[in-house]
């Protein structure tokens, strides 16, 4: 395993819920469903502007994905930049104003824009200023819903198809061949302002017993303690974020009840891939979990 059981049930679990409510931020945004009267399927869906109005791309929703792939290899170039010239202060700029607009977009489902707006920018800053792992992981399982709720109107199922194919190859070549998704993974951890799921491993050992287990602790050297002690299960944004918008696109003509089919094969996917993948090892995430994605479209289709 990649993890110990305890770590992998917490990240899938997570992972799980982070789907889900994500699916429900995006059904917050829904302000009509067309269903055919003769079929009784549903044909269109309409969705409320974002708050302040931003706007989303204008973009035909067969071609969108060309849209979002081109901003992910942007944005993964940009990344890159500020790793080699360690623009750390760049980086946190970038996260606060990106978190800050995910986390609005998710609040103002819930409340008033501007309520939204001061949360998001409290988050975000406390996210990066004052982290923890309990502050980190709840803003983690907003933020996706908010991403899909500006995404997944723009969308159509060949569209989300195609992106997952083509990011899942990406991903391949991203941390197998060039390995500068490894690259950007390790920058954010020293960084301590991460995209994505962090799971610490465990407290230190001398503080959770005392005497001569803490006294032989203390032989270990400084560096590798801190190694130790730093230890966390991650999960990428991305990983959590496109599996979401699959299922939101899914969501234009399936219920709510039908559609969690897809998160949960999606949870099974991932929680395979940490049972079988090997400690110390990256792995490429999205070609299993799109892998799920489909697994979990194809018995939706059969129900």
């Amino acid at each position: 395993m990649k993890h110990n059981f305890t770590i992998t049930l917490i990240l899938v679990g997570i992972f799980f819920v982070s789907q889900l409510l994500g699916l429900f931020i995006v059904s917050k945004y829904v302000t009509g469903v067309f269903i055919n009267p003769e079929t009784g399927e549903i044909e269109n869906v309409t969705y409320k502007s974002l708050p302040l109005d931003m706007q989303r791309p204008a973009v035909e929703a067969s071609q969108s994905y060309l849209y979002i792939l081109g901003a992910v290899l942007i944005g993964t170039i940009l990344v890159l930049l500020i790793v080699k010239f360690r623009g750390l202060k760049l980086w946190k700029a970038w996260f606060f104003l990106s978190v800050g607009l995910c986390l609005t977009i998710a609040f103002a489902a819930f409340v008033n824009q501007f309520i939204a707006i001061m949360l998001g920018a409290v988050f975000a800053a406390l996210k990066i200023y004052k982290p923890n792992v309990f502050l980190h992981n709840f803003t983690e399982v907003f933020i996706y819903g908010g991403l899909a709720a500006i995404f997944v109107p723009i969308m159509n199922i060949f569209a989300i198809v195609v992106l997952l194919i083509l990011i899942s190859i990406y991903d391949i070549i991203a941390v197998w061949q060039s390995k500068h998704m490894i690259t950007m993974a390790k920058f954010q951890t020293e960084s301590k302002v991460f995209a994505g799921l962090s799971i610490p491993y465990s407290v230190p050992a001398q503080t959770k017993h005392g005497g001569k287990k803490a006294e032989k602790d203390s032989a270990v050297p400084t560096k590798k303690r801190i190694k130790q002690e730093s230890k966390n299960a991650i999960l990428g944004g991305g990983d959590i974020g496109f599996p979401l918008l699959f299922a939101g696109v899914v969501m234009k003509t399936t219920p709510f009840g039908k559609v969690i089919i897809i998160p949960a094969a999606v949870s099974i996917a991932l929680f395979l891939l940490l049972y079988f993948a090997q400690k110390d090892k990256f792995y490429p995430a999205m070609p299993f979990l799109s892998i799920g994605c489909f697994i979990g479209y194809g018995l939706l289709l059969l129900l």
